[in-house]
């Protein structure tokens, strides 16, 4: 990713965030910003990019928005006049290390995509839109649905949102706990799909974990006795730390097992470890919580050989008792193949097989335990299956690398 496409994806939440504060309509609103983003990155990389970047935006969006309005029917002219009255110097997004504002309202636009006329599919769906800069593309494989069939729901999750009536307006201090479970969800995705890029030539996308951290820096400040908001918090820290270990310098996956526990962030790992400790003594236990404590055992450990595999099989346990599904099975697998053994961790996998028998990371791991196990043949073919499903091309050269060990041995 460029300079001016790093900078664009950055500074799209604000963008949205200043319009649908002044304008309201979020659906026309995302329209204007998209205008607004591609006539930045045909403009900015050969005329430069302007002094204020996020102001820029905000004024060319609103003037597509405005034209937009003068064209159609009576009742949007209202909103014409109500915009031709704000202040020009209103319009401008104030700088990104120095916005107060900013914080609140994408904490604001985060809830409002949260709205509680949605499905929790669409919230979280149109939370990754508006708010982490993900494309619809992107989404739809989050999701394992058509990139069609992403983009319907996103338009109708907007003229739902619209037509209740919604306003964008701070969210009351006590906010719905169902509400704030979809918000931590969302961005635990939008974390998870920066710290491990779905597709595309980069393993990381660093700007994404980064807005990921910062929205659940803003929810845990706001709620700050909400053990989940701490522990994903604590979660995102953890293995955040991680980042300049994962790869080489070619941009190739390094696994866990393998890193260079001397390049982990120190302080990340500090910060993390002493919000996880502090949110297990004193909230009721959450699937972040727990997933922030399995993250914090490997990071206090020296080495993958001396990691308490067993404490993980146990933390793993309660996580499938609290929040049962694929990806803990998964982690699961490893842990008990590492404490147990790897026959074990297969027998873990065998339930998932026709469930996610599409789907790499599946194969990736049984493949890795076949290998553990002794039996390459299956390796292989485990291996071979599970690079050609990716569509990440680090995660596939990682593949491709552990099948060439394999035949070369």
């Amino acid at each position: 990713m460029n300079d001016v496409e790093d900078l664009l994806r950055r500074a799209a939440p604000r963008v949205r965030a200043a319009l649908v504060r002044r304008y309201g309509g979020e659906e026309a609103v995302e329209d204007a910003v998209q205008e607004a983003l591609l006539a930045a990155a045909t403009h900015w990389p050969a005329g430069g990019v302007p002094g204020n970047p996020s102001g820029w935006l905000i004024r060319v969006a609103a003037r597509k928005l405005t034209d937009r309005l003068r064209s159609e029917a009576a009742a949007r002219r209202r909103e014409e006049r109500a915009a031709a009255r704000i202040p020009p110097d209103e319009l401008l997004a104030p700088p990104a290390d120095a916005a107060p504002r900013d914080a609140d309202e994408s904490l604001t636009l985060l809830l409002l995509c949260c709205h509680p006329t949605l499905t929790a599919p669409s919230q979280t769906a149109l939370t990754l839109r508006a708010v982490g800069g993900l494309t619809t593309a992107e989404i739809a494989r989050a999701f394992l649905v058509p990139e069609a069939a992403m983009a319907q729901r996103l338009s109708r999750a907007r003229q739902r949102v619209r037509a209740a009536g919604a306003r964008f307006e701070p969210p009351p201090r006590d906010e719905p706990a169902d509400r704030v479970r979809v918000v931590l969800h969302v961005l635990y995705l939008i974390f998870n799909e920066g710290y491990t890029a779905t597709s595309g030539p980069d393993l990381q996308r660093p700007d994404l974990t980064a807005e990921a951290i910062r929205l659940t820096r803003m929810l845990h400040r706001a709620r700050p006795g909400d053990g989940e908001a701490a522990g994903l918090l604590a979660l995102m820290l953890l293995i955040d730390a991680r980042r300049a270990a994962r790869t080489r310098a070619d941009g190739g996956l390094v696994p866990l097992a393998e890193q260079d526990r001397g390049l982990w962030d120190a302080d990340s790992i500090r910060e993390g470890t002493a919000l996880i400790g502090e949110s297990l003594t004193r909230a009721r236990l959450g699937p972040y919580q727990l997933q922030a404590a399995i993250a914090a055992v490997h990071s206090e450990a020296a080495s993958a050989e001396l990691t308490d595999w067993p404490q993980i099989v146990e933390l793993y346990r309660l996580l499938a008792e609290v929040d049962p599904g694929p990806a803990v099975t998964l982690g699961q697998a490893v842990a008990v193949a590492m404490a147990h053994g790897p026959r074990e961790g297969l027998r873990l996998l065998e339930p998932l097989e026709d469930r996610l028998s599409r789907h790499h990371r599946l194969h990736a791991v049984r493949a890795h335990l076949l290998e553990m196990a002794g039996d390459r043949d299956a390796a292989r073919s485990a291996y071979r299956l599970a690079a050609r499903l990716t569509t990440s091309l680090p995660e596939q050269r990682y593949l491709d690398d552990r099948l060439a060990r394999l035949d070369d041995a």
